[in-house]
């Protein structure tokens, strides 16, 4: 029995077996869409905002402490009119701007996020660590790193789209549990 195949055939050298039929789908989904589902993948947008050259436009998520939660970072997404760099900063100090509200991906539940969040144009302060720095070339841009990014009670992330002449924009999602 030389020519016998116990798992592959010759015509099929990697054994397989269709699981996933039409008579018996599979779902598959990512993690933020079950946090969706529970109400708890929550969104921030800058919308399109003109940012003058030397600064940055600046997004800020802080998790209070004692909040009880924390968050899971799932992405980023944009877009810039000029070559910029996104830096994701832990912690770090923004003066002024606007306080954001975060909305919950589940339309009308009652479910609120318990973070706090601030825009701002102009410089991070305070002593921020980078995490990564990424270049861009102007045009749309998507970060995913679905639940790799944790911020616990008491920390903050805050995403940095600049630094120049641009009009750029900053959306981020994220889950709380």
């Amino acid at each position: 029995m030389t020519n016998y195949h116990v798992f592959n055939s010759p015509n099929r050298p990697l054994y397989t077996q269709q699981m996933n039929t039409y008579v018996s789908p599979g779902v598959e989904a990512t993690p933020d869409a079950g946090a969706a589902a529970a109400g708890r993948l929550f969104s921030l947008t800058t919308g399109n905002v003109a940012v003058a050259s030397g600064s940055s436009l600046l997004l800020q998520v802080v998790n209070p402490a004692g909040s009880g939660r924390t968050l899971y970072f799932s992405q980023a997404i944009g877009g810039t009119t000029a070559a910029a760099s996104l830096i994701l900063y832990r912690g770090g100090t923004l003066t002024g701007g606007a306080g954001l509200t975060p909305i919950n991906n589940l339309f009308g539940s009652p479910i609120t996020s318990v973070m706090t969040a601030q825009q701002v144009t102009g410089s991070i302060t305070g002593s921020p660590v980078s995490i990564m720095s990424i270049p861009l070339t102007s045009g749309a841009y998507q970060v995913r790193l679905p639940g790799t990014i944790l911020v616990p009670p008491g920390q903050s992330v805050t995403f940095s789209l600049g630094t120049g002449a641009l009009t750029g924009s900053i959306n981020v999602s994220w889950w709380e549990f």
